[in-house]
């Protein structure tokens, strides 16, 4: 059974944005909404100054505080490692948000329902890849079995020496190249 898990190379994202679009698109989410935020993060002195693009989502824990807190068991892990949730479960109590050390969730106003990024766990199950991988247009992204070692995901991690964001907050199933 595959765990999935995604790399995130800094070094190659130029925030165009287009993993956020697709993400909006694969998941009918309005303009204002979204699964992934974008932060920078400015180093150095003039004129040696670096930009760095850090694109940010649900990190999928492997002991994700939104799913022990879920009052309802609405927020689940999958076999393969993805956290989703069951909207009909769902009371939109907030819970999870408020548990997410990486501020990744957000509410539909319509519905009430808390959602997330899901690896487009639809998507992933015909063999396809996450929107936000597939679209990528500097190839920043890459998704795949973390338990298989010679998966593309897990050679980038150990060639790259990925690391999660927030180490110090849990084991996250997506690692940045920083």
């Amino acid at each position: 059974m595959a765990r999935y898990g995604m790399v995130i190379d800094t070094r190659k994202c130029v925030g165009c944005y287009a993993c956020r679009v697709s993400c909006q698109m694969q998941n009918e989410l309005p303009v204002e909404e979204s699964y992934i935020k974008f932060y920078e993060k400015e180093t150095g002195v003039f004129p040696n100054v670096k930009n760095e693009i850090i694109p940010v989502q649900c990190q999928h824990c492997e002991d994700a505080p939104c799913v022990s807190v879920c009052p309802t068991k609405a927020t689940y892990t999958t076999k393969e490692g993805i956290v989703l949730v069951d909207a009909d479960k769902c009371i939109g109590c907030k819970y999870c948000m408020v548990a997410c050390h990486y501020g990744a969730r957000t509410q539909d106003h319509n519905t009430g329902v808390v959602e997330k990024c899901r690896f487009c766990a639809e998507l992933v199950a015909e063999g396809k890849q996450p929107a936000c991988v597939s679209t990528c247009i500097s190839n920043a992204r890459i998704f795949g079995d973390l338990d298989d070692p010679n998966s593309e995901v897990s050679k980038a991690i150990v060639k790259m020496n990925a690391q999660p964001l927030r180490p110090d907050l849990g084991k996250a199933k997506i690692y940045y190249v920083r």
